[in-house]
């Protein structure tokens, strides 16, 4: 069936289509109702079906007679180690797993918290939680431990479970002292930790609270799934918010398993038996939805590698990865191609492997430039391709369809809508512009499967960032247009949170650390261009008079300050100081004009500003 066809069958009938979608997934329960619609804007997918979804991703494949199926290829080049397990061999590991979670107390509606390498103990711990009902709560391994306590007052779980350490490029990063200190300084006390030793840099382990994780899964007993209803939650996943305060989304167990399941196929071209690779970290929304459930939802490998697109060991690393297991479809951040491209301009290490059976490779995670888009295919010879989606939606809300019939292919744009997403451009109206024209993308409600309907235990807020702006509709906060074919161009955020390396940060966050600083008055950050990460943070810092410390100390305080606050994820290294920040006369600071004189690029002096002349001190300071 082609696209237009796929697309007009959901846009006539919506629940017919995603009725038929559901049937791929196994029930206890089967849902009789496709869509409960009578709490708007809180719609609610399969309503009265349960399910099971870490039945679904292993226990079903077991059952089915392919047990001995490649389920998870660990890739780990900076340990130097390379594990594969059958679907069996996750599902003993998952059982176990949650065998000991089970005699520590946790049941349906917990809240566990992972902070963990990649590492298969950390899938098999997520479809443990998965397997009990229990809510997995996923904190990417580089976040510092301010921001970890702000999950678990958050998250509240009864029990956390880490690594030792996590290993980057000749460093260590030793987890247990930031938990440690984020368990210290949280509000909710957590008693329980879970803790897997890594060989390299085992982890002194507190006597009552901490138990070594690898024992537990040892000594403990297998476990049936539990069914949980369609709408119960299976996992909470922050993502940052303006206010520098993370938001929680909620994704429910029945719409994520339709709907991922559905998009292997759809989006990506993939057969049960297939090799996938999401060059992601399970920390992010892309790692949860196409590391782990996707892929073993649709009976596919998925690859888990811990490493880097360069250095480890060198530019070749990704096509060495898709030749040694034989790799069909990829998926990673623009970032990580202009990498390998700015170390290898020429392709020369893509000569080096045998890419025969790669067909696919996509991007998403933040704007993918054409000149990259244009690289990667003319060396990879294969199709490039752009799509959206964000860590709310959890799958692409627009892209280029392989398994049903892949059209032209526009560098620069993420395609056209997938099947279950009205977008649209509005005007601060909330009237639909024309095509071509640039505003604020948004998508119809009620959003389709798999979407986040809330926040954790903050439905208010959930309304207040998304459906307050255009009545009918969800505001995602980004800007572009759409052309006359119906592609649509995602061209920039509407908000202040910026694309470093593909990972979502906001730069208030960062503006809350730096005016902790004794001697800074002011402070913005901006995100700017960066032909490597896509977009980094700026600072901008107006110093106290009478400030005797030099402004290189205070330039290297606040790095400082950022990389223990936020984490070395930020990127956070360029500071400026300034005399004064442009503002308007009502003292709102002018932080996209800002970025367009770094950047370069025109801009409109706004009529209110206060002081033009601070503008041309900052230009000069630029140059």
């Amino acid at each position: 069936m082609s696209y237009n066809e796929n697309y007009e069958n959901w846009k006539n009938n919506p629940i017919k289509y995603w009725q038929n979608k559901s049937e791929d997934i196994h029930w206890y329960k089967k849902p009789e109702k496709i869509l409960d619609s009578s709490n708007p804007p809180f719609w609610n997918w399969f309503p009265d079906g349960e399910l099971n979804t870490c039945y679904n991703c292993l226990d079903i494949h077991v059952e089915n007679g392919n047990a001995d199926r490649k389920a998870l290829i660990y890739d780990s080049p900076v340990t130097q180690t390379k594990i594969t397990y059958t679907y069996k061999e996750l599902l003993i590991k998952t059982e176990r797993i949650a065998g000991a979670l089970q005699n520590y107390g946790v049941s349906k509606g917990d809240r566990v918290l992972i902070y963990m390498p990649m590492i298969p103990e950390a899938v098999a711990s997520m479809l443990a939680c998965a397997r009990l009902g229990a809510i997995h709560v996923v904190v990417f391994g580089g976040f510092a431990p301010n921001e970890l306590a702000t999950r678990i007052n958050d998250s509240k779980p009864k029990i956390i479970i880490a690594g030792s350490c996590g290993i980057e490029p000749g460093k260590i990063i030793e987890y247990k002292p930031m938990l440690d200190k984020a368990i210290e300084i949280a509000d909710y006390k957590v008693k329980t930790c879970f803790i897997f030793q890594r060989k390299i840099c085992e982890a002194k382990l507190i006597d009552g609270r901490d138990f070594n994780l690898q024992e537990l899964i040892n000594n403990s007993n297998s476990t049936k799934p539990v069914s949980v209803k369609s709408t119960d939650p299976l996992y909470i996943l922050y993502t940052s918010g303006t206010t520098g305060d993370p938001k929680g989304m909620v994704r429910d167990n029945g719409g994520h398993a339709v709907a991922l399941k559905n998009s292997m196929r759809m989006v990506y071209g993939l057969k049960p038996g297939e090799v996938f690779w999401a060059a992601s970290d399970i920390g992010w929304v892309v790692g949860h939805s196409y590391i782990v459930y996707a892929p073993l939802l649709s009976g596919c490998t998925s690859i888990l590698y811990e490493g880097k697109p360069t250095g480890t060991p060198d530019a070749g690393s990704f096509w060495r990865v898709i030749s040694d297991y034989n790799v069909s479809v990829m998926f990673t951040a623009p970032t990580a191609l202009r990498a390998i491209k700015r170390d290898d301009p020429n392709g020369e290490e893509i000569k080096k492997y045998n890419l025969q059976n790669f067909r696919m490779q996509f991007l998403a995670g933040e704007r993918a430039d054409p000149t990259t888009i244009k690289w990667t295919s003319e060396h990879l010879n294969v199709p490039v391709i752009d799509h959206w989606w964000q860590t709310e939606t959890g799958w692409a809300i627009a892209g280029n369809f392989s398994g049903l019939d892949l059209f032209k292919i526009k560098p620069g744009s993420t395609g056209k809508a997938s099947p279950g997403f009205e977008v649209q451009c509005l005007d601060d109206n909330g009237n639909i512009k024309p095509r071509g024209e640039i505003g604020a993308l948004a998508i119809k409600l009620p959003l389709p499967p798999s979407c986040s309907s809330t926040l954790w235990q903050d439905k208010d807020r959930y309304k207040k960032a998304y459906l307050e702006d255009y009545p009918g509709w969800y505001s995602s906060a980004d800007a572009g247009y759409i052309d006359n074919e119906g592609y649509i161009w995602v061209m920039s955020r509407t908000d202040d949170i910026i694309n470093c390396a593909g990972h979502r940060l906001s730069t208030g966050a960062m503006e809350e650390v730096l005016s902790k600083h004794q001697n800074i008055a002011e402070c913005a950050v901006v995100g700017v261009e960066d032909e490597l990460k896509g977009q980094i943070p700026m600072g901008f810092i107006v110093i106290n008079a009478g400030t005797i410390e030099p402004n290189e100390k205070i330039i290297e305080d606040t790095i400082s300050m950022v990389r223990n606050e936020i984490g070395p994820v930020a990127s956070f290294r360029k500071v400026i100081v300034v005399k004064r920040l442009p503002k308007t006369r009502s003292g709102k600071i002018l932080r996209s004009t800002i970025a367009s004189i770094v950047d370069k690029k025109p801009y409109k002096i706004p009529a209110t500003i206060d002081d033009e002349s601070i503008l041309d001190e900052i230009k000069k300071i630029i140059k």
